[in-house]
């Protein structure tokens, strides 16, 4: 199993509609084939500055891949993540045991 993680900061102001909207076009990740317990987060730490996170799950590597590649992320990304998110920080888990 591969845990996929990424902590962003977007350009819009705290609260806003244009916040908001950006969070729920990201919904369309859950939907791409092989995403498993897909979350939209809050992040609360004052020791971090990225104000929130995505954690989703993938069987395997080839899952990983094939969402890597699929039309509804690549997307997604070229629409709204490039031009709305100003950081982010990806980090992918997988178990030790």
């Amino acid at each position: 199993m591969i845990r996929h993680t990424v902590a962003f900061t977007l350009r819009h102001s705290a609260g806003s509609e244009a916040e908001l909207a950006f969070m729920k076009k990201a919904l369309v990740l859950a939907e791409i084939p092989g995403v498993k317990k897909f979350e939209q987060l809050r992040q609360v730490s004052p020791k971090c500055s990225f104000a929130f996170g995505f954690s989703m799950e993938f069987d395997d590597q080839s899952a990983y891949d094939a969402y890597n590649r699929h039309p509804t992320h690549t997307e997604f990304v070229k629409e709204f993540w490039q031009s709305e998110v100003t950081a982010f920080q990806e980090i992918d888990y997988v178990s030790l045991s």
